[in-house]
């Protein structure tokens, strides 16, 4: 059964395109007949082989229990540094994509200009990066997965406690990939993979491959007000070893995540994409021109 997870999904095998031809060829007859029982439980990716996170069949299963609740609202600590946000430097040593991004994204910086704005054409920020936007995050933890929503484009991460990885031949690949977790006696290890690679990058414009898979361990600090969380991230076809960065983040008990959509009209208008950037300098040349013509 195909298994499109999301708008933004690609599976290995052509599946988008066939999902969406069965939508165009299933239209009429949705409207005419309504849903088949097999039609809908396609369109609600029904999978019959186990229960979903959220079935009471599955929460009320019996599992030892975690040693601690990461349900909150948390917000990255840049209380150091704000450059904080990024998982680098250090860096690995990267592979001739990476070294070209690096070098193009350092001019860029030179001439006051944005480099790989992805996020300012509304293309998901993706993992890691989505942790470490400037917006809070609300956790809520379940005994069978861990839901993460980033109020940055409210983006969600599920990490799922109660099952192994999608086997690759029929795995789909997203932004935030396939996060599986477990527990350990003091800490959370997830391992996350199957990532979508178009206009994903880390940091200024260090792409990713289809091979890009991200090994976190999630731990509590200071009484429960600190979370931590140790990233190791391998990619054989971007950058040498692992590239390791920690990050932290503080509990905000008296916040709440806002809705937050990504429209592209309103992102011109924003300096800091390259959009609202090319807007700004040719607002700046007009009004240039404007003022030596009234001399």
């Amino acid at each position: 059964m195909i298994r499109p997870l999301g708008g933004l999904a690609f599976c290995r095998v052509g599946c988008l395109v066939l999902v969406l031809a069965a939508t165009s060829a299933g239209a009429q007859e949705t409207l005419n007949r309504g849903l088949s029982p097999e039609r809908e439980n396609e369109l609600a990716q029904k999978h019959d082989a186990y229960w979903g996170a959220l079935a009471p069949e599955n929460l009320a299963k019996p599992r030892p229990k975690p040693p601690f609740n990461l349900t909150g609202t948390w917000f990255i600590n840049l209380r150091h540094s704000f450059a904080d946000f990024m998982f680098g430097p250090p860096y690995p040593h990267f592979y001739a994509a990476g070294q070209q991004a690096m070098k193009e994204a350092a001019a860029a910086r030179a001439a006051h200009k944005s480099y790989r704005d992805a996020s300012g054409q509304c293309w998901p920020i993706g993992m890691p990066m989505i942790l470490t936007r400037v917006w809070p995050i609300a956790i809520i933890q379940m005994p069978t997965a861990v839901y993460m929503i980033d109020s940055f484009f409210d983006s969600l991460r599920v990490i799922y406690l109660d099952r192994e990885h999608t086997p690759f031949d029929i795995s789909i690949d997203t932004y935030n990939g396939e996060s599986i977790g477990h527990w350990t006696r003091d800490a959370l290890l997830v391992d996350t993979r199957y990532f979508a690679t178009d206009h994903h990058y880390i940091d200024m414009g260090i792409p990713v491959s289809d091979k890009l898979q991200i090994k976190e361990r999630i731990t509590l600090a200071d009484g429960g007000q600190t979370l931590v969380d140790e990233f190791t991230m391998t990619d054989p076809d971007m950058w040498q070893g692992e590239w390791k960065s920690t990050k932290r983040w503080i509990r905000e008990d008296h916040s709440d995540i806002p809705e937050n959509e990504c429209l592209p009209n309103l992102n011109a208008n924003l300096p800091s994409t390259e959009q609202g950037h090319s807007e700004a300098e040719k607002n700046s040349h007009v009004q240039s021109s404007s003022s030596a013509s009234g001399r």
